[in-house]
């Protein structure tokens, strides 16, 4: 199967979600690069939210903002009139991970995964400065999503110009966004929700970032329910999602989605370590994700759009089955490359 990274299939590939374990910047690009940086796989810019304030995701996310600036209240972040010492953590982290990142792939050409919290998520989390949540106020949202939408462009770039050899993947971290359909995000004072937000308001912001960023992205929704057409109209060049919470219900969709060319994130290898007595090999993962051959497609038909990656990001995991799960990625993503 050849590659075509500028689309991102087909595949197979192997990946991550983008959170590992540590403080360590430097030891986690290695670790990231060391697993996924040859043939087939997409090695990944990692988070490490155990740094604390401004290197959680929505802190990260925040902190690409253009023209807002944020602040960490008693109830969690909430946009600020001027830039404060928080704001300036969430800066400075993601300034030192780029620099880290530039010195580790000097001359280095082939695929290279970003992530970012998506608009409807950070909507989900962040207060305005007087009041409720973004999500309550759809003039807020729109404002929001327009200033993501212009920061990650101008992270794009920059990214571009510190790794002149990557060709670029952005991937939009939105787990919230089933329960900013179903209105079911709770308000900033937790005793009651807020109102559903209609699909084509969901969709068009989605589409606004996309456009701008002029990469291809994938959407990444670990939740169940992940709204697939929504993604596939929105312009996604992929979803990644928790495989073992696929349901029978979704097959239809999903085998739409394949035929129409949208690459598939498995998330197939546990993020956290499992249970000693629970053994795995690279042959568990590749039947994992042949499990989806029940919707009529061919082993071969589902190799060519699936990246094999963890099911979700591996903050909460040990460093060394951060190592191991990458190395299944790679094994299993190799497997699947040679069935005929």
């Amino acid at each position: 199967m050849t590659q075509d990274l500028r689309v991102g299939v087909p595949g197979p590939f192997a990946s991550g979600i983008g959170s590992l374990p540590g403080s360590d910047m430097a030891a986690a690009i290695r670790l990231v690069f060391d697993g996924l940086g040859g043939a087939p796989g997409v090695p990944y810019l990692p988070e490490l939210p155990a740094r604390g304030v401004g290197a959680d995701m929505t802190g990260r996310g925040l902190a690409l903002l253009a023209d807002l600036v944020a602040e960490v209240a008693p109830s969690g972040w909430r946009i600020a009139d001027a830039p404060g010492r928080d704001h300036g953590r969430a800066l400075s982290h993601l300034r030192r991970d780029l620099d880290e990142l530039e010195e580790q792939t000097q001359g280095y050409q082939g695929a290279l995964k970003v992530q970012a919290v998506g608009p409807w998520t950070l909507a989900a989390a962040v207060e305005l400065k007087h009041g409720d949540k973004f999500l309550a106020d759809p003039g807020a949202c729109r404002d929001l999503a327009e200033s993501l939408a212009e920061g990650l462009r101008l992270h794009v770039a920059e990214l571009r110009r510190r790794v002149p050899g990557a060709n670029l993947v952005l991937q939009l971290d939105e787990p919230a966004l089933p329960g900013v359909l179903r209105g079911s995000v709770p308000t900033a004072s937790g005793f009651g929700t807020l109102r559903s937000v209609e699909e084509q308001i969901v969709r068009q912001a989605l589409s606004q970032v996309i456009e701008l960023v002029d990469v291809p992205v994938v959407i990444h929704c670990c939740a169940p329910d992940v709204p697939f057409g929504t993604l596939r109209d929105a312009g996604a060049s992929a979803v990644a999602l928790n495989w073992s919470l696929l349901t029978t219900r979704q097959d239809e969709t999903l085998a739409e989605l394949v035929e129409a060319g949208i690459g598939l994130y498995a998330g197939v290898v546990p993020s956290l370590d499992p249970a000693a007595s629970v053994p795995l090999k690279y042959q568990d993962v590749v039947d994992s994700v042949l499990t989806l051959r029940r919707v009529g497609l061919s082993a071969r038909q589902l190799a060519a759009v699936v990246t094999v990656t963890t099911r979700c990001g591996m903050a909460g995991a040990s460093p060394q089955w951060a190592g191991r799960a990458q190395r299944l990625c790679m094994d299993a993503a190799q497997a699947l490359a040679d069935l005929d």
